[in-house]
């Protein structure tokens, strides 16, 4: 990462902004990939199910999500810098508690506490950079912000298994601890003090409608997706009355006078469809990354470092990808980059399935994910910039909300999905075809998820967009304060 990629296109203050940001998204990537290796030694170390140490990954998922709905309003109540270095602070936190956890109880506990900073991390960088940035030339940043994507999943797994080998569980927890010291004196020392903006009564009944209706959602798909099936109770119910206060915070969210998020940004048919589009690509995307390993662990029989090391030519080719596509967006027409990105993904998916079996030869498998890893990079990134360049610099908090909301959704629904249909084929003894012939039954609908996102894609803008109001809003500075240290 050059100086010159981070100025190109920056208003005062992005170059810090980015530097924080990319350092502190970083963090949260590894910790998401690392901790995902590491289950099955967790449950060695406390003697636990695995189903009761899934509760690791589960509660730190339910409680980002959770918490995700406050990030908008944290930003007009507190400024964007207090509720960044706030996010840092509880995920580091969270960590080190984690890191000292005496039975799974506790580790659960904690990790919901790293999952109340991880959530407000992903929005409230996005805002301050779409804040910060040039509109006209927001293509760069916003790449930029995509090498955590390829930091993490390529380097996590790894560093994962190392720490684990050569250390102990504790210090998958403990490495986060440095990361996060650098990004909170990074984000003391370069991010901007900016005013809060009027005092806006936060919308409590809203809140107390989306955050547990999101919650209890996730949890019904993920309690599914684990039991094979949702029309048990403990699927069936927490996802229907999930469902259930998510509508009627829709209802409120179209008559409150104070919403705790601005739903008129749908009447905008550019962050309506890239809305669309993040539920529907991330949903297959998401999806298929779970069959992979399983794949290759059940139907081969490898190792989950090997496992692991295969799923590297793909986060190469996303992070590489993300990289030209995003920043063509400047350029070229956004419904051509993301429909073809999403042609190409579905096709290096294709290619996949198609050849799934019990003795494929791996660089075959490989250079079937090196297509699809393009395809991927030329859709996520590259919609989020679409979405969020023409919102108004007053909509751009409740804009990256719920983009991370909606991704978050179709993330989990996928990863569901999924499970459901792999467990609902006979697949019979490990190594065997009948499991290799379940696992591509399911690929095939993690590939009609994909294709399915080219039809919200097609109403993107054909060519550039104009932003709402003006290039950017820089970060306002307040007036001298002597009581207070610059």
């Amino acid at each position: 990462m050059s100086t010159a990629d981070l100025r190109a296109g920056a208003a005062p203050g992005l170059t810090g902004i980015l530097t924080v940001v990319i350092v502190g998204s970083v963090m949260a990537v590894l910790d998401v990939t690392i901790v995902n290796v590491a289950l099955h030694p967790l449950a060695v170390a406390f003697g636990a199910p695995v189903s009761t140490v899934q509760w690791v990954s589960t509660g730190y998922t339910l409680a980002l999500t959770a918490v995700i709905p406050l990030a908008a309003w944290a930003m007009r109540r507190f400024g964007a810098k207090r509720t960044y270095l706030t996010a840092i602070a509880l995920f580091a936190f969270g960590s080190g508690l984690a890191a000292l956890s005496w039975n799974i109880e506790t580790l659960v506990l904690f990790r919901v506490v790293q999952g109340l900073g991880g959530g407000l991390l992903m929005p409230v960088g996005m805002a301050m950079v779409v804040r910060a940035a040039d509109r006209e030339r927001m293509g760069r940043p916003m790449a930029l912000l995509g090498i955590p994507v390829l930091i993490g999943p390529v380097s996590g797994p790894v560093l994962g298994g190392w720490l684990i080998d050569a250390a102990s569980w504790h210090w998958i927890f403990l490495v986060n601890l440095p990361i996060g010291a650098v990004a909170l004196v990074l984000a003391a020392r370069l991010l901007r003090r900016d005013e809060p903006q009027p005092a806006q009564p936060l919308d409590v009944p809203g809140l107390l409608m989306l955050s547990p209706g999101l919650a209890l959602l996730i949890y019904g798909l993920s309690t599914g997706g684990a039991h094979a099936g949702f029309t048990s109770p403990g699927a069936l119910l927490p996802a229907v009355a999930g469902l259930l206060l998510t509508a009627g915070f829709v209802v409120r969210g179209l008559t409150a006078r104070y919403p705790l998020l601005k739903l008129r940004l749908f009447r905008d048919r550019t962050f309506a469809a890239g809305i669309a589009t993040m539920v529907l690509f991330p949903c297959g995307y998401f999806g298929s990354m779970l069959l992979t390993p399983m794949y290759y662990q059940t139907a081969r029989g490898l190792s989950a470092t090997r496992a692991g090391l295969l799923g590297i030519p793909l986060a190469v080719a996303v992070g590489i990808s993300m990289q030209i596509a995003t920043r063509r967006t400047d350029r070229v027409s956004p419904r051509l980059i993301v429909v073809s990105g999403i042609a190409v993904a579905a096709l290096g998916l294709s290619l996949f399935a198609v050849q799934v079996g019990p003795d494929t030869p791996y660089w075959r498998l490989c250079a079937a994910m090196l297509v699809m890893g393009s395809g991927v990079g030329m859709v996520m990134m590259p919609v989020n910039t679409v979405a969020t360049r023409g919102l108004a610099p007053d909509d751009v908090p409740s804009g990256s909300t719920v983009l991370n909301i909606v991704s978050q959704v179709g993330t989990s629904a996928g990863t569901a999905l999924v499970s459901v249909l792999l467990a609902s084929r006979p697949s019979g003894p490990p190594g065997g075809a009948g499991r290799a012939d379940a696992f591509q039954f399911t690929y095939w609908w993690a590939v009609g998820l994909l294709a399915l996102a080219a039809v919200p894609a097609l109403l993107l803008p054909k060519g550039r967009r104009a932003p709402a109001e003006g290039p950017a809003e820089p970060l306002r500075r307040p007036a001298p304060d002597r009581r207070t240290p610059a």
